[in-house]
């Protein structure tokens, strides 16, 4: 693997490159490699355990501020348009401005907004916050690989990733129980407000422990144009998944979001061809390990994040658990992701990422095949065997797919390639969710009527079936209040029923990308940063 000198811009000797072996000893604790993947492992654990632990929240919120269905959407919602659209314009703030201070600004931001949201009392206010954390969350993410990409030697980045991919599995999982907890005994607001003493813990240690390393041949100027083109393309894309369970596959806006998406990056990748310096360098393309990896990534999320989006109404719904016993049945998986991502670095650091890759691709396919087995009576050990199988296999792809990525992409973009593993992470769920909530309705819709009526219920008129459909695509039973217990029982099962055979069938789809996955993941290799005068900055 090649080097390349890095520039130390928070010390004397400012613009002055630094060889490798000078830099540590002059800073102490600053700049080493271990102290800085704790200290962003912090900020990260923050925007990470953000992205589980709000929806907990979420309908004591919608009844403390007497908000709409539509207005609680729009709390995930603006949070997750921000982020997703941001993600590689905020990438590139980093590898200009150095990966130090936007992480650093990120950190305040985010945590300034939640305790803001902490305090709001009326829902356009928590929903104009939510967006700025989105933002700010964009500039922390990116920045946190890059600076570990310019801190940690080759030999030891897998396993720096691999326990930075720790940190957010298990924030994301442990997200709904903290959320229980929080919500159950204290209020909605503390779910906000526990990210302000964080946050200031990660800008104390960021402060004393971060050192900004720049790559010689930063970019200096910005790509405006692409920068808006990008946003606008990512903005219809995620829109159109976003709204296409109330448009339909079909709609005419679904569509023409999407169309629009495809135009606005067609105008991009036009646009990137002629600019001196542009956002995203196309040839960085050229590469089919960072190609397969952005793929990969997308490939993951849509198996994992629309596989699991059922799992919680199937144990909360289905199994009547609350949403601390449904967390605490994930436990499997959150353990088997911390205990095998640092692992899983080990590993891809002696042996290379594809076989770990296609290793953890093929572990997926098979755990979301077992969960597409999953009844209504199935039992807590069953359930777990899937869950942790499903955690041992996501561990490798989680760290290999963002080495490969990131280590395949010049130290002056290293910003950019975090974004864009992140925005691929992102619209991968976001498509996975989609996807297989189409799949979930249209199984649920096609067997709905045919159960209803072998269960001799009585008929129920179009309008009443579609209502039954959308309670039963998310485990519950369409009882109406009044309802004779013999006949309340018959519903509750058609709709159980109904909803596992709709989310057995989301799994086998969910199985079947990930086996797609398993091909893609020979195409990567460890990261070399190939192209002329790239490299990765040593400590």
């Amino acid at each position: 693997m090649t080097s390349q000198t890095t520039i130390d811009t928070t010390g004397p000797g400012d613009g002055i490159p630094v060889a490798p072996s000078e830099q540590q000893p002059s800073k102490g604790l600053r700049g080493h490699p271990w102290f800085t993947l704790i200290t962003v492992a912090v900020g990260v654990m923050m925007v990470a355990l953000d992205g589980t632990i709000v929806a907990i929240a979420n309908p004591e919120i919608q009844k403390d501020l007497g908000a709409s269905f539509a207005d609680v959407q729009w709390i995930t919602n603006g949070y997750f348009l921000a982020l997703a659209v941001t993600l590689i314009t905020a990438g590139k703030l980093g590898d200009r401005f150095g990966h130090r201070q936007t992480f650093l600004v990120g950190v305040v931001g985010f945590a300034l907004a939640s305790g803001i949201i902490g305090l709001s009392d009326s829902i356009p206010m928590v929903v104009t916050f939510r967006v700025f954390q989105g933002l700010f969350g964009a500039l922390l993410m990116p920045a946190a690989l890059g600076l570990l990409r310019a801190t940690f030697p080759a030999e030891k980045l897998n396993m720096a990733l691999g326990i930075w991919g720790m940190v957010i599995g298990a924030s994301t999982a442990g997200g709904p129980i903290l959320g229980g907890v929080l919500v159950e005994h204290v209020n909605w607001q503390s779910v906000f407000f526990v990210n302000v003493p964080v946050g200031i813990l990660a800008v104390a240690l960021g402060a004393w422990m971060l050192l900004d390393h720049r790559a010689e041949n930063a970019p200096r100027s910005f790509d405006i144009l692409g920068i808006a083109l990008l946003s606008a393309a990512m903005f219809c894309l995620v829109w159109a998944l976003i709204k296409a369970p109330d448009w339909g596959w079909g709609g005419g806006m679904t569509w023409a979001f999407l169309g629009a998406s495809v135009l606005g990056f067609a105008l991009f990748a036009l646009w990137e061809t002629r600019v001196k310096e542009p956002l995203i360098p196309l040839g960085l393309f050229r590469s089919v390990p960072v190609s397969a990896g952005v793929v990969l990534m997308i490939l993951m999320a849509i198996a994992f994040m629309g596989g699991l989006f059922f799992v919680t109404f199937y144990l909360q719904n289905v199994h009547g658990m609350t949403p601390i016993d449904a967390g605490l049945h994930l436990l499997p998986l959150t353990g088997m992701m911390i205990v095998g991502s640092p692992l899983a670095g080990v590993l891809i650091t002696k042996a290379g990422p594809r076989v770990p890759l296609a290793g953890g691709m093929a572990l997926t396919a098979i755990a979301m095949y077992g969960m597409s087995t999953l009844d209504t009576d199935t039992g807590s050990a069953v359930m777990s065997l899937w869950f942790a199988l499903l955690g041992l296999g996501l561990a490798p792809v989680m760290v290999g797919a963002t080495e490969v990525i990131v280590g395949n992409s010049p130290m002056e973009l290293s910003g950019v390639a975090g974004g864009l593993q992140q925005a691929a992470m992102q619209i991968g769920g976001s498509l996975g969710t989609a996807v297989l909530g189409a799949v979930m309705a249209s199984k649920v819709g096609s067997d709905l009527p045919g159960n209803w009526k072998e269960a001799g219920l009585p008929p129920l008129t179009e309008a009443q079936l579609d209502q039954a459909s959308e309670a039963v695509q998310v485990g519950m039973a369409p009882v109406a209040k009044g309802t004779p217990e013999e006949i309340a029982a018959k519903v509750t099962e058609v709709a159980h029923d109904t909803f596992i055979s709709g989310m057995g069938l989301a799994s086998l789809v969910a199985a079947g990308v990930a086996g797609v996955a398993v091909l893609v993941a020979f195409l990567t290799k460890r990261g070399e940063n190939a192209e002329a005068g790239a490299g990765i900055g040593h400590i």
